[in-house]
């Protein structure tokens, strides 16, 4: 379980997840995601901070941020999705596919001096 440096409350935490396609895939796996997978992951999730492409680097590449209150809140949420027929479905698809070279995922707490990110939702 994620812990907070001594002092210090954990208040927030963010999923940064980046995935790479195989060359020339990218358009196709957002096409299929938008079509299969956002409304049953933004159903259990909630709105991303961000879903974001890449402008420059790896073009094959994209970013999305999730924001959870703590640990427990994103296994809770994770654990729904993951039960979900419609976003098994879109995994599936997905697997299909084969677009998805790889995956890594960083949970991340903000600082204690900046502002915490603000959340799709404007929390």
């Amino acid at each position: 379980m994620l812990r907070a440096p001594p002092g210090r409350k954990t208040s927030m935490l963010l999923d940064h997840r980046t995935y790479v396609c195989k060359p020339g895939t990218l358009k196709k796996h957002l096409a299929l995601y938008a079509e299969h997978g956002w409304k049953a992951q933004t159903r259990h999730l909630g709105q991303p901070v961000a879903y974001l492409t890449t402008e420059t680097g790896d073009v094959n590449s994209y970013v999305h941020i999730w924001a959870y209150k703590d640990a427990a809140d994103r296994a809770a949420k994770r654990a729904a999705m993951q039960a979900d027929p419609e976003w098994i479905a879109f995994l599936q698809r997905s697997a299909e596919a084969g677009y998805l070279v790889s995956q890594e995922t960083k949970l991340m707490v903000p600082v204690e001096f900046a502002p915490k990110p603000m959340t799709a939702a404007g929390e």
